[in-house]
């Protein structure tokens, strides 16, 4: 059961140079010394001690506010990050020899965990992909990487993706994800 809100509780849209969500803040008198934040749709909702100092709560907002677009951004970066990723896998285990022109996120891979098309140098992920951890999502980068060097999975390309220390470990937590969705087919890129 949750306690009443504060009637001083506000939603908070705070101008900014940058875009700023919009803030809801709740108070609870129940609550002593914690702050927490999440995401709940387009707002932030921070929850806070209903004793807190205005000057406290905005401190502690920008904090969590701060905090929970930098989990997001962990979890799911933007395209341009994905692709300032890729180029940084590439300098480190391929010796900068794949040079991809896109690297993005797309949402209709559901046989595939990336896909790589090498005569215009892009690199697709699935969007799948985000939820997992980044030493996985790192593999199946080198992996699509290498595409852009070999086009084929023969004995070459695999001499290449085995660069990345950790391909057998993503490779099998990938399979295991597979199994625990129960999909049918093993994507195969």
């Amino acid at each position: 059961m949750s306690a009443p809100l504060d009637p001083s509780a506000r939603a908070d849209s705070r101008p900014t140079g940058r875009a700023v969500p919009e803030v809801e803040i709740r108070r609870s008198k129940r609550r002593r010394k914690s702050v927490q934040a999440y995401r709940d749709g387009a707002r932030i909702i921070v929850l806070m001690p209903a004793g807190m100092s205005r000057a406290e709560e905005q401190r502690w907002v920008d904090t969590m506010v701060a905090k929970v677009e930098g989990r997001e951004r962990r979890i799911r970066p933007d395209d341009e990050t994905l692709h300032a990723r890729a180029r940084d896998l590439s300098r480190r285990f391929l010796g900068g020899a794949a040079e991809p022109t896109s690297v993005r996120w797309v949402d209709n891979q559901r046989r595939r965990w990336g896909s790589c098309t090498p005569e215009d140098g892009t690199i697709r992920l699935s969007s799948r992909l985000q939820e997992l951890p980044d030493w996985v999502v790192d593999y199946v980068l080198v992996h699509e990487l290498v595409h852009l060097l070999v086009p084929h999975h023969g004995p070459d390309f695999w001499a290449y993706v085995e660069r990345y220390p950790r391909t057998e470990r993503a490779r099998g937590f990938l399979e295991g994800v597979v199994l625990g969705a129960g999909w049918k087919d093993l994507p195969e890129d």
